[in-house]
């Protein structure tokens, strides 16, 4: 089978493909036929280098994957060959390949009408939007939400998501395109970072009250300015460093203003409490093939240009999710 390999850490230019043997699926296992590859920017930060405990080369990047069954282990009950499924791929190295093994608790039945290549955003956009929002940050009907990066794969589903729970929704992008489709999404304040501050914007807009949550996947100076865009008793919930900069904490910032921080890592979080993790998947598939909520797909790609997708990551120039096609 085809698959994408890493051979070294470095550029896009170190996507390659490659030919592989077939994985064969243990007893509790499935193969997947895949019909559509979730690209995400952990996946970038992998190919890099700069991932804490990422795979080391080689090795077939991916986290997610859409397709169909095509073989199932002696002891999987849930699932068979012929099933429409979406799955989380655990380890980061399965993913951009024509067949990937999967675990059935990590995998899920996509409903009739809803394309594979949609259903692949959920495993980790919608659930860690879904997970940032509530099962992290608490987030309550009327609550001001500060989303960043919200064109992406993840700030698209937090936008809507947040717009139907009834929250206000502040989004931040780096064009008068990507805000416009904020705006259709259901974005209430769309504010450009490149041309103002969104701590100025933030305290305008609420007449310096400030968020009551932050969903912050950038990280350093995003990170330490969302902290002074809360108001007091703020939640801010950090699930990335897409900026590749960490930042330290001032502990007095955060006793004068009663504020809370969490983090998010969703390989860790997935292996302590599963069920909490992975909870909304099915309800969420279901509101997506009912129209309640849109899978925005940046693109579709064939899955030689793999560069060609982690190249529109890495340039921000990306709305929505990105996409692989064996």
């Amino acid at each position: 089978m085809r698959v994408i390999e890493v051979s070294e850490y470095g550029s896009p230019a170190v996507l390659q493909m490659v030919t592989r043997p077939q994985p064969h699926p243990s007893h509790d296992e499935l193969r997947i036929d895949v019909a559509a590859a979730g690209v995400n920017f952990a996946d970038v930060m992998h190919r890099r280098g700069t991932y804490p405990s990422g795979p080391v080369p080689p090795y077939v990047p991916g986290f997610e994957v859409a397709g169909v069954v095509d073989t199932a282990g002696t002891g999987v009950e849930r699932f068979g060959p012929g099933d429409r499924v979406v799955s989380y791929v655990s380890g980061g190295t399965r993913g951009y390949a024509e067949y990937a093994l999967a675990q059935p608790a990590h995998t899920f039945p996509v409903p009739e009408g809803l394309p594979l290549s949609e259903a692949v955003a959920v495993p980790i956009q919608f659930l860690t939007a879904h997970n940032c929002l509530f099962e992290w940050g608490g987030l309550t009907t009327g609550d001001r939400v500060l989303i960043h990066a919200a064109a992406g794969g993840v700030g698209t589903a937090a936008v809507q998501l947040a717009r139907d729970a009834g929250g206000e929704v502040f989004g931040t992008a780096s064009t008068d395109t990507k805000l416009d489709q904020l705006r259709a999404l259901g974005c209430d304040h769309c504010i450009n970072y490149e041309e103002t501050s969104f701590v100025d914007a933030i305290n305008h807009l609420t007449d310096g009250e400030g968020v009551a949550l932050v969903l912050d996947g950038v990280g350093g100076d995003v990170h330490h300015n969302s902290l002074k865009a809360l108001a007091p008793f703020g939640r801010l919930v950090a699930y990335g460093v897409a900026s590749g900069e960490g930042t330290p904490l001032n502990p007095r910032g955060l006793l004068t203003k009663n504020l809370q921080v969490y983090g998010y890592h969703y390989g860790n979080a997935l292996a302590d409490v599963p069920d909490r993790v992975l909870g909304p998947a099915d309800d969420i598939l279901q509101h997506l093939a009912r129209g309640n909520l849109e899978a925005v797909l940046d693109d579709t790609i064939p899955l030689e240009q793999a560069a060609m997708a982690h190249r529109r990551l890495e340039n921000r120039s990306n709305v929505g999710k990105v996409v692989l096609r064996p």
